[in-house]
């Protein structure tokens, strides 16, 4: 149902990369999905969010996340949202019992922390949140509320891998455009002109040019795994209506 990343089983820190088992959806979205956006039926992903949330120690309305738009915007959460989710792509608190949640399907899930500070964070980490800077946007809102970033921890979760993840040439022309360094992240496919992209490299070389501490990937291909996760590329690939989301979440223990 779970994976855990030693490197963040860090003092008063609970953390969880869900897989995709151990849930009440059925079909397509078989089994736990915490899609708040897919079209799974609600009162199913509402149970799903309900076990994750007693499996982090909350209550389900503890268990919060944002309107995920791709963007490289960062938001603090103080509590349950009294309205509608904020649109962001990254979450910060410094509030214990408070589970900060990440939906992905093949977007890179990142989960931070700083023990020391009692800061945590997370962000949904695709192609265009990396390029634009929700990484470095999610350090800098944990900075805000007292971490530091050469003492946070980020753990990369499950995310889709090069071997799986091809792109054409207007999408290798805008990474090496913004540096010609960006070319090592592409390597040639069959196909004229496309390229498989290392999504997982991209991210490491952003945190770590941004200072983090310690950084560490997973190395778990949502693509390659099917049995244990929800893929948007591989749906489309397959011809399916929709597909779940993967849910990774942090929290500080009171």
């Amino acid at each position: 149902m779970m994976i855990r990343a030693p490197e963040l089983d860090l003092p008063g820190v609970r953390h969880a990369f869900f897989t995709r088992q151990g849930g009440v959806s059925g079909g397509i979205y078989a089994s736990l999905n915490g899609g708040l956006g897919s079209a799974d039926d609600r009162a199913a992903v509402a149970e799903n969010r309900k076990r994750m949330a007693e499996s982090m120690g909350v209550a389900p309305d503890r268990l919060v996340n944002v309107h995920q738009v791709h963007s490289p915007d960062v938001v603090v959460a103080e509590g349950p949202w009294p309205g509608d989710r904020p649109k962001a792509d990254g979450l910060a608190t410094n509030r214990p019992g408070l589970a900060l949640a990440i939906s992905t399907a093949d977007c890179g899930p990142v989960l931070f922390a700083d023990p020391e500070g009692r800061v945590v964070g997370g962000c949904h980490s695709g192609w265009k949140g990396a390029f634009t800077g929700v990484l470095e946007s999610t350090l800098n809102r944990m900075e805000e509320l007292g971490a530091r970033r050469e003492r946070v921890t980020a753990v990369l979760g499950p995310t889709i891998s090069s071997a799986a993840y091809e792109v054409g040439p207007e999408f290798v022309a805008r990474f090496e455009e913004q540096s010609p360094d960006n070319a090592r992240y592409f390597r040639p496919s069959e196909k004229p002109g496309h390229a498989f992209f290392d999504l997982p490299a991209y991210i490491a070389a952003r945190l770590t040019r941004a200072g983090v501490g310690r950084f560490v990937d997973l190395k778990l291909c949502t693509y390659a795994d099917p049995e244990r996760f929800f893929s948007y590329r591989r749906t489309t690939h397959r011809g399916e209506p929709d597909y779940g989301r993967l849910i990774s979440a942090i929290v500080l223990e009171g």
